[in-house]
């Protein structure tokens, strides 16, 4: 509803009324945080998600049959709607079986566990996740069905982390990104420019390019958080001044083609790129899609499966851009980015083959991961 416009008002005054006549169910009540998230009131929609955790973890999506054929377990975080993996999106067949267990440390887990074939850890590298991959970790080793995506690997994606873990890749290239409070930003010691973010921060919240001293004292200014993310910054810009950023899917080791967005900005995401009123750009996009195989994966082979080993997730996705040299410049590597089918396909006709096939390719990794271990414990 929100990705086409719609008012969610109307339904949030619904639930509101159902949740003070206490008639409210416990999904509704995890709709209400959403709905909260995406009008913008982030503090309001935790609070929520926090009471209605506190009676009711286990959460079960719509699914049309009895007997499911495929019953996937989702491990959550209690977080903001960006730090869990939208797994909704990848799994559309609505023969398939979809549970979500938010684990969290007032809580012990479930005794049995839900019945389920296999497990993924949805939650991310992000501070307000760690209990929960800790939690998820202890029992990692004894979980009774295939465990995807397990903490250890997660817990490597945070943007402090990630230079250490893919630094030496041939053809790949990542600036160190450097975690510093307010304190330690001494402008004599800075080599502009620089990129800096809030820690924790999603889809471009407070990025910004610094320039010299003066421009960093404005930013600091305007910036009531106390911890950043520092990197250095990379002109990835084209031979014609336009900036390109790639998102590719990883699934069981092989990537896929996401997304293409095409500006005359350095920070760019999907949204602010201006993708709907430009048929050109569309049309680049399409061409990437079509020709990734032979293309971008193929020009990037060796980087793709230097990081592909190193992450080594059965499941997540990388922001990445080209450099003048050639190289894959990675900016972003994790586990919980959007990846859907919502853009109209009226306008992006392209778009909905090219997301079915990772869709299929997601769900065809748990039916195989899930089938191998019923054969090996028959």
């Amino acid at each position: 509803m929100a990705a086409t416009g719609a008012d969610l008002r109307p339904l949030w005054n619904a639930l509101i009324a159902k949740l003070m006549d206490g008639t409210i169910e416990a999904g509704e009540g995890l709709d209400l945080s959403l709905i909260a998230q995406l009008l913008g009131d982030k503090e309001a929609g935790l609070a929520i998600q926090h009471e209605i955790l506190k009676s009711h973890q286990l959460f079960r999506s719509k699914c049309s049959v009895q007997q499911p054929p495929l019953r996937v377990l989702a491990l959550a975080a209690a977080t903001d709607m960006g730090s869990n993996t939208p797994i909704e999106f990848l799994l559309e067949n609505p023969c398939v079986e979809l549970m979500t267990l938010y684990v969290i440390p007032e809580v012990e887990l479930p005794r049995p566990l839900p019945e389920h074939d296999i497990a993924i850890v949805i939650a991310s590298d992000s501070e307000d996740c760690r209990d929960t991959l800790r939690m998820i970790d202890n029992v990692a080793a004894s979980w009774p069905r295939p465990l995807l995506n397990p903490p250890h690997r997660v817990c490597n994606l945070d943007r402090d982390k990630l230079h250490g873990l893919l630094t030496g890749i041939e053809g790949l290239e990542i600036p160190a990104t450097i975690a510093v409070n307010r304190a330690q930003f001494a402008a004599d010691d800075v080599a502009f420019p620089i990129i800096v973010r809030p820690r924790g921060s999603h889809a471009g919240k407070g990025l910004a390019k610094i320039d010299d001293a003066s421009a960093l004292e404005n930013y600091l200014g305007e910036q009531q958080v106390q911890e950043f993310f520092v990197s250095r910054f990379v002109d990835y810009s084209g031979d014609d001044g336009l900036f390109r950023k790639f998102r590719i899917v990883i699934v069981d080791g092989k990537p896929y083609a996401c997304h293409l967005a095409v500006a005359d900005r350095w920070d760019i995401w999907y949204l602010n790129a201006g993708m709907t009123q430009s048929a050109s750009k569309r049309l680049e996009e399409e061409t990437f899609m079509h020709t990734f195989d032979i293309g971008f994966a193929r020009r990037h082979a060796t980087a793709l499966a230097g990081m592909i080993d190193r992450i080594g997730l059965d499941y997540f996705m990388v922001d990445c851009a080209e450099t003048k040299d050639g190289s894959l410049l990675i900016f972003e590597a994790d586990n919980t980015a959007i990846v859907h089918n919502m853009d109209p396909p009226e306008i992006f006709p392209y778009k909905a083959p090219q997301m079915r096939k990772v869709f299929d390719a997601f769900e065809a990794m748990l039916e195989r991961r899930a089938r191998h271990a019923r054969e090996q414990a028959a």
